[in-house]
């Protein structure tokens, strides 16, 4: 680089430049002005998912205190749904770039959700994982809360994927600090990022799951909200006849399918 600045016919205009723009101020120049995103209040969750207001505080205040949480519940019982809007209702604007959403499976691992050596042109490099990049960004935003939902958390190798950051999720470790595997660096979780885990209660690894995530997160159901005075009202509202029946033949469905589940944990 000096050999180019060398070569260069302007020089006293190049270092006048250089002079004026510090590299530390270059890079605190803001390319890209915030974007003012729609307000979201607790008013506007409890509009749009069928819960009590008194159920909303207490799993507001529940994360809060937890810091993880996993929302469990029969399927397409709104838990994505309301996981988001949960969310957005602490934050108090739908901001995407606050909230971070990943599905859990089989082959996922440490390096795809922390750190790990890539293949590259110039043979391997340390890339860093989706948790990795979400930490620091919330680090950088430390007044501000930051959210990764993890959708089906019981289809992955816990152990596997957070490796030693495993007992830094909890919420009392939360700012210690532990060396990465690959880097070595001193890392550690913000206390300001909040993980909500989403869990099928029809799929039978539960139990399996259940004792190796119940220390690190709070377990919260999500049931049909066949009884809410809200939902009630929509419902008549969007449909002419009275559909008592159908809503209590699905309430019956439900109880067989978390008896089968039971029985199957039992198993």
């Amino acid at each position: 680089a000096s050999d180019v600045y060398k070569r260069q016919p302007y020089t006293d205009y190049i270092e006048k430049l250089i002079t004026i723009f510090t590299p530390d101020e270059l890079d605190d120049v803001d390319t890209q002005p915030e974007v003012d995103y729609p307000e979201y209040s607790s008013a506007d969750f409890l509009s749009d998912v069928y819960m009590s207001e008194q159920d909303y505080e207490t799993l507001v205040n529940v994360l809060k205190m937890k810091k993880n949480i996993i929302l469990q519940g029969a399927p397409g019982v709104g838990k994505t749904f309301t996981a988001k809007r949960l969310a957005y209702s602490i934050i108090g604007a739908k901001n995407p770039d606050r909230v971070q959403m990943i599905q859990f499976h089989q082959s996922y691992s440490y390096e795809d959700f922390i750190e790990g050596y890539r293949p590259s042109e110039i043979g391997f490099e340390l890339q860093r994982g989706l948790f990795y990049k979400l930490c620091k960004k919330a680090y950088n935003d430390h007044d501000r809360d930051y959210f990764l939902i993890i959708d089906e958390i019981n289809r992955g190798n816990l152990s596997k994927i957070f490796g030693e950051l495993l007992m830094l999720v909890e919420g009392d470790k939360r700012e210690e600090s532990l060396k990465l595997a690959y880097s070595e660096e001193e890392f550690s979780v913000p206390d300001n990022l909040y993980i909500i885990g989403l869990m099928n209660t029809a799929d039978r690894s539960l139990a399996i799951m259940d004792y190796a995530l119940r220390r690190r997160f709070s377990f919260v159901p999500i049931e049909p909200a066949f009884n809410n005075v809200v939902f009630l009202e929509t419902f008549k509202n969007l449909f002419d006849k009275d559909y008592t029946s159908l809503i209590k033949i699905i309430e019956d469905i439900n109880l067989d399918c978390l008896l089968y589940t039971s029985d199957a944990a039992d198993d």
